[in-house]
Formats: structure tokens, sequence, C-alpha cells
């Protein structure tokens, strides 16, 4: 089952710190990243428009403390995943230059986020 098809409506409960990442993580494509047709896809989107669309929604309803299902949670750690660790695809080297956020932060934050959504992940798939 593909990630873009899969909606749930059982809420991901998420902490600030971990809402307040992911909003740094989607905010920052179309910023210092960019993304491509094969990455939007490969992230769980349809498309570079859809891609568009949804991180800007997941960046409203991260920053609005609105409920997240399941694939939306995970689609935002993706994202911010990429954005987080690549310099070629993503924010990179610049990363805490332009959220604020140092490597170790992040990366405990993320860890987190892993361990609470990597089941999730594994029932979009299935």
């Amino acid at each position: 089952m593909s990630l873009e098809r899969h909606t749930s409506a059982v809420p991901i409960e998420l902490t600030h710190a971990e809402r307040q990442l992911l909003c740094a993580g989607v905010g920052q494509w179309g910023g210092p990243a960019e993304v491509s047709e094969r990455l939007a896809v490969a992230l769980g989107f349809a498309d570079v428009a859809d891609f568009d669309a949804e991180t800007l929604r997941l960046s409203q309803a991260l920053g609005g403390d609105a409920e997240l299902s399941p694939r939306d949670a995970v689609r935002a750690l993706v994202a911010t995943e990429v954005v987080f660790a690549s310099d070629v695809l993503g924010a990179g080297v610049e990363w805490e230059t332009v959220t604020g956020y140092s490597d170790t932060e992040t990366i405990s934050i993320l860890r987190d986020l892993q361990g609470k959504l990597v089941g999730h992940y594994r029932s979009l798939h299935s």
C-alpha cells in the first residue's frame, strides 16, 4: 500500500519539541532545499505539487498543534530526516544556521520520533 493513499483517523501524539523540530524540517523545503519529482515520490508524496501543498499543510498543522495522522507524521519525519542530513538534497551543514537546532539536539529528537513512528511506517507499507 503506498504511503500517499493510506489515511488513518488515529492521531499521533507528539511532544512540543517533536512538533517544533518537524515544523522546522518541513519548513526548509523550498528554502535551502528543493525537492525533485523523484524525491517527492520517494518521500511518500504523489509529485512535487503534492509535496509543496502537503508540506505547507503539515507545517501549519505542526505549528498549530493540530492532530496528525500516522501518515502525516511519517511523511513529516522522512522529509525532516532528508532535509537535515543531506547537504546535496537538503539543508545539510546549513541546518543549525537556518533552524537554530544543533545536530546533537536534532538527532536526539529524531531518534525519539523514529522510535515512536517506526511501527506506523511499517503498518503503512504492509
